[in-house]
Parts: structure tokens; sequence; C-alpha cells
């Protein structure tokens, strides 16, 4: 992998899973409560875009509870929506505990103040990777929750004391709908799942994509939706299963991401210097104002 990809990967990474700075711009798309009206449509990509018409995914439906509602996170396109609630529909027929649902988008999707890089867009999708009994709790009572980790504290392997194989049967489930475009886990969970599922029956981890974080939740991205040609997909994924080299760079480079970590004064600190956010599509700026 070169260098230059390297370094852009960690900056990625760094925006990606630490809470970032306020800018204006996320202050402003925080700021509405409700989604526009009118039909649903999708304006650029996951880490740079907004949504129209958005859908609001109910909190309680069979074989899943959303949580941390007072977030206002759980609006997204209605293709977004109905995936959720056939994944949890489905994980419920297979015997799981409810689901925990996490962050979707905000209510006119755009860039958030703090928690994300992506989930702009409306086809973003966060999945606790607990799969304990739950408790019917009121939506309220849901803002903190059970966290279970699956992979060990120097990210080299996964936790044999929380992995599951129901982990593997959800993992799964969440990938194989033609809609999805891929999903993000740790990169040893990935790597677990290369060493434990058969060759002749990797073909649905394609679209699991090695990522830093995600080792309490896996992230769903779906494909962009009929009906919103200005929806920007993200590059397709390469062939393959991806249990080869370019997952050992994750390993190899998570050692060198630590030291950089450690090493750097308080001020400097990566996380305080994340690449700035893309620009958001012209159309955007309606969707905003919109009353």
């Amino acid at each position: 992998m070169r260098p230059s990809f390297r370094i852009a990967v960690f900056l990625a990474s760094l925006a990606w899973a630490a809470p970032l700075a306020a800018p204006a711009a996320a202050k402003e798309w925080h700021a509405p409560k409700l989604p526009t009206k009118g039909p649903a449509e999708i304006f650029g990509g996951p880490a740079n875009g907004c949504i129209a018409g958005a859908q609001a995914l109910p909190p309680d439906g069979p074989g899943y509870q959303a949580v941390r509602l007072s977030r206002n996170r759980n609006w997204s396109h209605p293709q977004t929506v109905s995936y959720v609630r056939d994944l949890g529909a489905r994980a419920q027929a297979a015997g799981f505990a409810p689901l925990y649902v996490g962050d979707l988008s905000q209510p006119r999707g755009g860039p958030m103040r703090d928690g994300h890089a992506s989930h702009q867009n409306g086809t973003d999708v966060d999945i606790w990777f607990n799969l304990n009994p739950k408790p019917p709790l009121p939506a309220s009572q849901r803002e903190i929750i059970e966290i279970v980790r699956l992979v060990t504290a120097d990210e080299k392997r996964i936790e044999p004391a929380t992995f599951r194989p129901e982990h593997v049967r959800l993992l799964q489930m969440a990938a194989a709908p033609a809609n999805v475009d891929r999903v993000l886990v740790h990169y040893a969970i990935k790597r677990h799942l290369c060493e434990i599922v058969p060759q002749a029956e990797r073909g649905w981890l394609r679209k699991l994509r090695p990522w830093v974080g995600h080792n309490e939740h896996f992230h769903v991205r779906l494909a962009c939706p009929a009906g919103s040609p200005n929806c920007q997909p993200q590059a397709a994924i390469p062939q393959g299963d991806g249990c080869d080299a370019t997952l050992d760079w994750w390993f190899a480079d998570a050692e060198e991401r630590r030291k950089a970590a450690a090493s750097a004064p308080p001020a400097t600190r990566p996380r305080q210097t994340a690449p700035p956010r893309p620009k958001l599509p012209a159309q955007c700026a309606a969707v905003l104002a919109a009353p």
C-alpha cells in the first residue's frame, strides 16, 4: 500500500472514529428537528451529502430497538428504514434477541457535530453487537446501553469471552441483501471471519470491509437508491473476499498508528488534525433552508 494512501487512511480513520470539533456547518445541520416535506431524495455521498424527505425509523419494531434517540439521528432514506426493519424481523425469526440500532442520519442529513464523518445522506446505519436479552424499556431509558466489545484491547484478535457464533450469522444476514454496498467491521473481526468461514462459503465476506473502531457495532452502508440521481456512490469494493495482504496491512500498521498517537504532544495529537470535511453538493443549501 502506497505511503500517501496509508496516511490518507489513517487521517480518515481519525475523522471517522473520533468526535470532531463542531464547525459552523455541523451546527447548522444539527438545528432542524424535522425533515423537509416531499419525496425522499439524496444529494451527495455518505461523507458529503444530505437528504430531502427523510423518514424516521420507528423507535421499536420486530426484532430491534432504536437507542440514543435524544440525538435525533434516527432519520434516513425510506430504503434504509426498510432495510433496518427487515433485518430486525429476520434476526427475530432466527431467534436473536432484539438488536440495538444506533445512528442513521439527521433529519436532513449533513455533517454531524460529533461521532461521525459519514452518515450524511441517509444510506448508513449502525447496529450494535450486543446480542444479550434486552428488557422492553421505553425509548427514554435507552440513552445508556450495555456495550459489548468483540476485540481485545491490543486490537489484534477477537475477544473469545464476547464473540459468539451468532455474530457471524448476524453479519451474514446483514450483508445478504443486494442493496447492501458494504459492511464496516473492525479489522480483527474481518480476519477472524477469514479464518473460520470455509473457503467455499466466503462470498459474502467481500462486503465486509476492515476499518478502525467498529468493535462494538457494525456499520451498514446501502447503495444509492432509485430516484436519487444525484446520490454519489462510494468507489466499488475490490473483487475477492478480502482475506489477503490488504487485510494484513491493518495489523502491520496498527502499531504505527498507536505509536504516532501516543508520541504526539497533547496539542498536536491526531484527533485534532482530522482532514476538513468535503464540500456539500449545491442542492444541500436548499434542503437546509427549506421550511
